[in-house]
């Protein structure tokens, strides 16, 4: 079963490429600008963009249903006029609510060609709602991106009663009162079933905060020249979208005929502890979908038997524990030796961590590992390093920075390290940029779905570092090995993504457990994989 969002790769006149592009309002009017400045009239670019809005509806809604038109004062407005007028001319129900008497001009020059076709026009909320039947849908045009103001008064008032109605609403661009950027409603915002975003997807289409808002949400693609939008973003934005095309580059679904065991990654995981068993075993089922070559495994003594009979492919070590059932030293290893570490999960205790900071092979550190470093260790630390945090043990890493995706980069550039910053849309951040994943589902909101993460990324990881680093065991690792992590990491971010709408699918947004996740990420892939 295919996962329910519109594959991108696939949509019939648009660049892959370009919905990876992610731009703030700034960004967004610098691209139009070059747009106009070359000679493309601002009227065009609104028949354009209104067309394909009015094609969208055509295809997904007949004639049955009116359409309530909601009309700000700019541009946005403009695109809704056009919008209504298209509708209307192929024999919709069609009723317009504009409450403002100033618009831009072009606005006002549909606004009027509007009401020389006979189509109503209602100035206050509660004449459109008396005046609309039960089956009907809005479109939301009365404001887009760059809105900076609180929306205010009547205006406030008829949002607020749009959003207690049971009618379903179609945003222009943005719902009305979105914050481009940050994603902030600025004090009150439509909440809409569906928003069509035009031309490129702005910041707050992969802000938490606005996912309440935005419901379903689906690129209108007008053709922005690339060289446009490179003008303004670079060739390699420093913001991007996290599409389904990128994310299966990274994955290693090539092998060579002669492979074997280590040759596709050996990976270190250290997880669990009595209180937390399940951590241990989710994280190993992880890692043991991954593909990776080989899979040791160390846990508290007391747990190996159950995670020997449940996890037969991986080398299980039992550690010497303390009497609270954490581990207390870590067996005799060279950890050296190993393409990837994965630490963390379900160890509630970590007095040894300092032995895996000095090790050379790229590390991932979650849960408890986090919990048991500091940002000056991060810093300190010479190889690769991925850091995965949830809100709330970022905000414990890194108190002086705000929270979100600027605050996940700041922490990157920081410590040096890869910061995955968990939550309904995903961030990665290396370096100065940032990858973005869109795809998700509140089934994840699992406890022990990151311990799956973890597992999976860290065998990518593995995988991806036995190319780079195959024989060179040393403290200084190739510079080349942070991009191979980065791919490990955008791949799992991905992958895991998958498994949840897959599993979602098969069971409800209620009964994804973690084990289902982690049982659903080879089928997810292969399911996605013949059917894209």
């Amino acid at each position: 079963m295919k996962p329910s969002y519109p594959d991108e790769m696939k949509k019939q006149g648009s660049s892959p490429h370009r919905h990876s592009f992610c731009v703030t309002s700034k960004q967004m009017q610098a691209i139009e600008a070059q747009l106009f400045d070359a000679g493309f009239p601002v009227a065009a670019l609104m028949e354009k963009v209104a067309g394909r809005i009015a094609d969208y509806w055509a295809q997904h809604w007949d004639r049955s249903y009116e359409v309530g038109v909601l009309v700000g004062p700019g541009h946005n407005g403009g695109d809704a006029l056009v919008v209504a007028r298209e509708l209307h001319l192929q024999g919709y129900g069609v009723k317009i609510y504009g409450p403002f008497e100033r618009c831009k001009s072009l606005t006002m020059d549909h606004g009027r060609y509007c009401r020389s076709l006979g189509i109503p026009w209602y100035q206050t909320w509660s004449e459109l709602e008396a005046n609309l039947g039960q089956r009907c849908r809005l479109l939301d045009g009365l404001f887009g991106f760059g809105l900076s103001r609180p929306i205010s008064e009547e205006v406030a008032t008829a949002i607020t009663r749009i959003n207690h109605s049971n009618m379903p609403v179609v945003s222009i661009d943005l719902p009305s009162g979105i914050h481009t950027d940050s994603g902030e409603a600025l004090g009150i915002a439509v909440k809409a079933d569906i928003t069509l975003c035009l031309g490129l997807w702005k910041r707050a289409c992969l802000q938490e905060i606005a996912q309440p808002y935005l419901g379903h949400t689906e690129l209108i693609d007008f053709d922005i020249p690339l060289a446009n939008i490179e003008a303004v973003l670079g060739v390699t934005p420093k913001v991007q979208r996290l599409t389904p095309g990128r994310a299966l580059r990274t994955l290693p679904l090539q092998r060579s005929p002669v492979a074997h065991k280590y040759t596709v990654g050996q990976l270190l995981a250290i997880a669990g502890s009595r209180q937390y068993a399940g951590a241990a075993l989710l994280t190993g089922h992880g890692a043991m979908a991954s593909g990776v070559g080989m899979v040791t495994l160390v846990v508290p003594e007391t747990i190996r038997p159950s995670m020997v009979a449940q996890l037969p492919g991986a080398l299980v070590i039992g550690a010497e524990e303390t009497a609270t059932g954490e581990i207390a030293t870590l067996p005799p290893l060279d950890l050296d030796r190993y393409d990837t570490i994965a630490c963390g999960p379900g160890l509630a205790q970590v007095d040894w961590l300092s032995d895996i900071l000095a090790s050379s092979p790229p590390l991932l550190l979650d849960a408890d590992g986090l919990n048991s470093t500091t940002a000056e260790q991060l810093t300190k630390r010479l190889g690769p390093t991925v850091i995965t945090p949830h809100p709330g043990e970022f905000r414990r890493l890194f108190p002086e920075l705000i929270s979100g995706h600027d605050g996940a980069l700041q922490a990157a550039q920081q410590t040096g390290t890869m910061v995955v910053l968990k939550g309904a849309k995903v961030a990665i951040a290396s370096g100065d940029r940032l990858w973005l994943n869109p795809h998700s589902t509140p089934a994840l909101a699992r406890g022990g779905s990151g311990d799956v993460l973890t597992g999976l990324m860290g065998g990518l990881m593995a995988q991806k570092i036995v190319n780079v680093n195959r024989g060179q065991r040393q403290k200084s690792t190739p510079a080349n090995s942070t991009d191979a992590v980065l791919e490990a990491a955008i791949g799992a971010v991905w992958w895991h993504a998958q498994a949840g709408l897959y599993a979602e699918q098969q069971r409800t947004v209620l009964g994804v457990d973690p084990l289902q996740l982690a049982q659903s990420l080879d089928p997810a892939l292969a399911n996605y994989l013949a059917n894209k």
